[in-house]
């Protein structure tokens, strides 16, 4: 067991439990933050690392179980989906996006955004 620990220490990783992190921390997108869309229920997050978009939808109301999703696509491709009920958020949905735009939408209840093409 500590030799594990030694290994996971020297590859420079940390471990972390349940209730460590931020918010933030817990999207599951990698890159950086790069459009954040408010609206009336909710928030649509894209991230973009190097070859990578992706999004969330996220809502304003957590633990209130309601309909939600998020796409994105990037041009020339299909888009990714993901809804349903959730009760935090819809997501993430990641696409292949080295060198070309994408857009986004998200809805949460009735109410959606939308970015338009953006990170050409």
């Amino acid at each position: 067991m500590y030799g594990l620990a030694i290994v996971i220490a020297a590859a420079g990783l940390t471990l972390a439990g349940p209730g460590t992190g931020s918010a933030e921390a817990a999207t599951a997108c990698s890159g950086r933050k790069v459009k954040t869309v408010t609206f009336t229920t909710g928030e649509l997050r894209i991230y973009k690392s190097r070859r990578y978009a992706c999004a969330i939808t996220v809502s304003k109301r957590p633990g209130v179980r309601q309909i939600m999703s998020v796409t994105i696509q990037a041009r020339g491709s299909r888009a990714a989906k993901d809804s349903g009920r959730f009760t935090h958020r819809a997501g993430p949905v990641t696409v292949y996006a080295l060198n070309r735009c994408v857009r986004a939408h998200g809805l949460v209840g009735t109410r959606m955004a939308s970015t338009g093409w953006i990170l050409c």
